[in-house]
């Protein structure tokens, strides 16, 4: 364990989860998310050299515009599906696409409550389909996320199995939140371990982000969505956070259809510390592993899934 993270985990029990147990609303929680991530930055605007492209009717910011049919990875953020937005993500965003060596794109998706579910999983399609318009073929894209994104990620996967659509060449999940039934039992055994996520909280998300809609939808919990043709993913989390059977399961689950799934569990670490990499070197180390993973599936000769029906 790095010194860094013997402090981090300091901060974070100390001052950010009493914090997070404390919001009041989804908009409190946006400004902490949007102050915590400048800090995270070291006070740098990393978001002021990125290219601003929207994918159709979704805002969409990019490391840098890839060339015409260029390789690139499609990245979700995460906020649990009402905080967050490609700008706290820069950092993440900038070290995930300079170590996969391919341009990476952040779609602005809508946010609960005030736009619900499928509000967020209708933009990833979006943000999906508007880069086959532009030319890029899914095989030589990468669909990545952290936490909500992570799950968006793997719903969109999801759908594009069911409907025997293109498929991407790969999906990398850091601590994906797949399961909105919380049916999971590192929710309990971890809820006193987590260094970052309060339980207590869990439910008020919840209905945030459904408003009434069905938990065990898989648009907004892929447990429980179909991989046929899946391609290989990348699962990270921490052997520590409530989400850590989240990630397990999700593995499972894409194994039962026959897909190759690389599921690290890490140690004492926070929920998605990807996210600190220009603090942590568990950070950098867990982002290096997914950008050398994103480069060897891009590398790879497309299967006949990555281009259509088979």
């Amino acid at each position: 364990m790095s010194w860094q993270l013997k402090v981090l985990r300091v901060v974070l029990r100390a001052a950010v989860k009493p914090s997070l147990r404390r919001q009041r609303d989804s908009y409190t929680a946006r400004r902490a998310f949007e102050t915590g991530a400048w800090i995270n930055a070291r006070g740098r605007r990393f978001w002021t050299a990125f290219h601003d492209a929207p994918l159709g009717a979704v805002p969409a910011l990019w490391t840098e515009q890839p060339g015409a049919g260029g390789a690139l990875v499609l990245y979700f953020h995460g906020g649990g599906y009402v905080t967050g937005s490609p700008r706290t993500h820069a950092p993440l965003a900038r070290q995930l696409a300079r170590r996969a060596g391919v341009p990476l794109c952040l779609p602005d998706y809508r946010l609960a409550p005030d736009h619900p579910f499928p509000a967020a999983f209708d933009d990833a399609v979006a943000a999906w389909e508007g880069l086959l318009a532009r030319g890029h073929a899914p095989g030589r894209i990468v669909l990545a996320g952290d936490s909500a994104g992570g799950g968006i990620a793997l719903a969109l996967l999801g759908r594009l199995c069911a409907t025997n659509a293109p498929r991407p060449a790969g999906v990398v999940a850091f601590s994906p939140f797949v399961d909105l039934t919380y049916s999971g039992a590192s929710i309990t055994e971890n809820a006193a371990h987590d260094i970052l996520l309060p339980v207590e909280r869990l439910e008020t998300l919840r209905a945030r982000i459904l408003q009434g809609a069905d938990p065990t939808d898989p648009r907004i919990s892929p447990l429980f969505a179909d991989f046929p043709g899946a391609p290989p993913v990348l699962i990270q989390a921490a052997r520590t956070e409530i989400l850590r059977d989240d990630a397990t399961r999700m593995a499972e689950r894409l194994r039962g259809f026959g897909a190759e799934v690389r599921c690290d569990i890490w140690g004492n670490l926070p929920h998605a510390w990807q996210f600190f990499p220009g603090w942590l070197p568990e950070a950098r180390a867990a982002i290096a592993q997914a950008g050398g993973f994103i480069a060897e599936r891009l590398a790879a000769p497309p299967r006949a899934s990555d281009h259509g029906p088979v």
